[in-house]
Parts: C-alpha cells; sequence; structure tokens
C-alpha cells in the first residue's frame, strides 16, 4: 500500500534541490573534519606526552564531547552561551555555530584515535630517534606520526563518515542544508516520504564516495581494508 502511495515523480522532481543544497552538507563536513582533524592533533600529542594541566584539561574535554549528545551540544551553544555573549562577541550564524561544535565534538573521537594509534608505535623507536640527537618533536614528527596516521587510518574516516551524517542534525538551529529543504519540501505536498528517502539516497552517495577514498588510501598505505597492524 506504502509502495503504491509513492511518488516516484514527486522524489525524482526534488533530487536536484537536494543536491543543491548537499553543498551545503559538503561544505560544511569539509570544514568540520579539517579544523577537527587539526584540533584533535595537537589534543593526541598532548595527551600522550603528559604535558603537566593540559593534558588533564583535554581529558575532562575529549570526556565532555563524548559523553553528551550533539543535539544537546547545538542546543546549549547556539540558544544558551551564544545569546549570553552576544553583546561581547561578533555575531555567530548558525552555519557557523553548527561548523564550532562540529569540529569540537568531531575532534575528541578523532583525539582519542590518534591517542592510541600513537600509542601503539613501540616506544622504543621514540628512544631510538632521540639517542642519535632528535628532539621529542622531532622524533614524533618524522617517525611516530607518519606510522601511527597509517593505524589510524580506518577509524579516522569512520569520523569523517560520522561528520557528514551529523551534519543531518544542524537543520534544529537554523542551517538550511538537505535535512531542512527535505522537511519543507516534503511538507509543501504531504510527501515526508518521498523527501526523506531522497535524503537518505544522497547521504548515501556521499559516505559512499567516502568509503572508496578510505579504501584508495588504505591500499596506497599499504594496509587491506579494516586491518590495523
Amino acid at each position: 500500500m506504502i509502495l503504491v502511495n509513492f511518488d516516484f515523480e514527486f522524489m525524482i522532481r526534488i533530487i536536484p534541490i537536494m543536491l543543491k543544497y548537499s553543498t551545503v552538507t559538503i561544505r560544511l563536513s569539509f570544514l568540520a573534519i579539517l579544523l577537527g582533524f587539526t584540533i584533535s592533533f595537537f589534543i593526541a600529542i598532548i595527551v600522550y606526552a603528559k604535558v603537566p594541566i593540559l593534558s588533564k584539561v583535554f581529558k575532562v574535554y575529549i570526556s565532555f564531547f563524548r559523553g553528551t549528545p550533539l543535539m544537546a551540544q547545538l542546543f546549549c551553544f547556539y540558544f544558551g552561551i551564544l545569546p549570553v555573549f552576544s553583546k561581547l562577541v561578533l555575531k555567530v550564524s548558525s552555519f557557523q555555530a553548527a561548523l564550532i561544535i562540529l569540529s569540537l565534538a568531531s575532534s575528541a573521537y578523532m583525539a582519542e584515535s590518534l591517542r592510541a594509534a600513537i600509542s601503539s608505535i613501540h616506544r622504543g623507536q621514540m628512544e631510538a630517534a632521540q639517542s642519535i640527537g632528535m628532539t621529542y618533536m622531532q622524533a614524533m614528527f618524522r617517525i611516530i606520526l607518519p606510522q601511527a596516521i597509517k593505524v589510524a587510518t580506518p577509524t579516522l574516516f569512520s569520523s569523517f563518515i560520522n561528520i557528514i551524517k551529523d551534519t543531518s542534525l544542524v537543520f534544529a538551529i537554523g542551517v538550511k542544508e538537505m535535512m531542512a529543504t527535505a522537511q519543507l519540501e516534503g511538507a509543501s505536498g504531504y510527501r515526508y516520504l518521498e523527501a526523506y528517502v531522497c535524503v537518505l539516497l544522497v547521504y548515501w552517495g556521499i559516505t559512499s564516495i567516502m568509503g572508496f577514498v578510505q579504501r584508495r588510501i588504505e591500499v596506497r598505505l599499504g594496509k587491506s581494508v579494516g586491518e590495523i597492524n
């Protein structure tokens, strides 16, 4: 009965609209991945090195963002924190607010992945590098991190894909992306099923491309899919 009432023509008609707003999703995802990975990079090094005070602060940071719902983080930041400081700082758009929270939340997951990967590298390599005159940071960037990133690639890409899927929540704070568009288009003709199926297909397409890129990178790194040495 549902398939009989399913309007394929309506779905085909709104696909170009979904694809148009998918650029917002892709741009938000790309920026969140870039910023989140950059933040996680430094957090992982600081936590691994057990830098006094900072390592404990970042452990709390990781625990907070991993232990609370993303939707609650978005609401708390956009509707709670920003209005309090709106007179003291520049006005932040809903897109910028979503980018900040997605970057911070994703950095907590990626930092743990990187820290675990760094810890998997035998400490003897660090000691050997320092014994030939390398500083701690030189050994970290030249010896340890290149190996750790290879180990962390599968879990990092899982985080990247999760970021893409998490962008579906930002419509709740007013970002006009695919989910917001699907609601509007679905409401216009009471064709919510068709609109949401369309969104699912576009997200599936984007994450499938990410999965393909992941497999290609793993092959180039000399790793089979999902294998962690």
